[in-house]
């Protein structure tokens, strides 16, 4: 792994502590059986606490009492100070009092964890420091060796999606061209109707086969159940559209294995699509880079690229704050 180095106090992030932060970590030290684990659990409740407070003003969910740092007995019998970030995982937020030394690790959390926060917490605890993060473990991390507090931010946003692909069945593409065809998906010929010649694809030999040379093509429908509104008829409160995929090589000999991917959505029973619908794409760490949005009058939105096998990227659609996505992989 790779370290860029940095003055640690330039990025640190300076929060206050709350009150209701020391006097928890009071109740919590005055449970120990010496001042010295009195003294260590403070301080990792107040960290743990920090973390909290950053993340929940960005905008990330948290449970600040589902780790081992709130559980009583884990607390006296091990140095932990972790925080439960909800659908992603625990970070463990470590102390410091000094912006010099080494932040030391304790080899009960070296499991278990997806990152490491510093935390420095001057003597009054009044005021900490966000210092930054690490995803790896060691006896002693050194501060010019974190990550930013931002770059934290970045971390989490790449773990979460991480876990939602696990968790969402993936499509893969390669299957389509063998002739597999998962689970709602059809051929564009069967899904949508052969009389409206405007649902094929654009750009597309409209007479190819849904797997040829021109590629292997598939369109399911989604549905969005329409905000409530009693002026419209009840079969216009459901917006049903399709969304259509193409998977084709790319004409470049010299890259005989990239692909082109193409996305459509088209409107169904009606000609045009509603305004402000959304066609998204995110790379696999959650990033978008391509997106486009219906206006007025547009009877189809598109967007195209490219990628190379075993290449991961999710689609999503979203209309009036309903989402459907999908993740495939080349």
């Amino acid at each position: 792994m790779t370290y860029s180095t940095h003055d640690v106090d330039e990025t640190a992030l300076p929060l206050p502590i709350v009150q209701a932060a020391r006097t928890t970590a009071q109740e919590f030290a005055s449970q120990q059986p010496t001042p010295a684990k009195a003294a260590q659990v403070r301080l990792n409740t107040l960290a743990v606490w920090v973390v909290n407070d950053y993340l929940q003003l960005m905008g990330i969910a948290t449970n600040l009492t589902a780790g081992d740092s709130w559980n009583p007995l884990i607390r006296l019998c091990a140095d932990v100070a972790d925080l439960d970030v909800t659908d992603v995982g625990r970070l463990e937020c470590r102390p410091v009092q000094s912006q010099t030394q080494p932040c030391s690790i304790p080899p009960d959390v070296w499991q278990d964890r997806i990152g490491y926060v510093v935390v420095y917490v001057d003597e009054s605890l009044q005021e900490a420091k966000i210092l930054g993060s690490t995803e790896m473990p060691s006896a002693a991390i050194a501060l010019h060796h974190l990550r930013s507090p931002e770059d934290l931010i970045d971390h989490l946003a790449a773990q979460r999606t991480t876990v939602a692909q696990i968790d969402r069945p993936t499509i893969r593409l390669s299957d389509w061209i063998q002739g597999i065809v998962d689970a709602g998906w059809q051929t564009v010929d069967a899904l949508l109707n052969p009389a409206q010649p405007e649902f094929a694809f654009r750009g597309l030999d409209t007479t190819a086969q849904s797997s040829s040379s021109a590629g292997t093509q598939r369109a399911k429908l989604l549905h969005f159940g329409r905000q409530s509104d009693d002026s419209l008829p009840e079969a216009q409160r459901e917006v049903t559209i399709a969304l259509l995929l193409d998977i084709s090589p790319v004409a470049d000999r010299n890259q005989p294995d990239e692909r082109i991917i193409r996305l459509q959505v088209h409107p169904i029973n009606q000609p045009y699509l509603p305004p402000n619908l959304q066609l998204t794409v995110l790379d696999a760490t959650g990033i978008v880079f391509l997106d486009a949005q219906s206006r007025d009058a547009d009877n189809y939105i598109q967007l195209e690229f490219s990628g190379e096998p075993e290449e991961l990227f999710t689609v999503q659609v979203t209309f009036e704050g309903d989402r459907v996505t999908e993740t495939f992989v080349i």
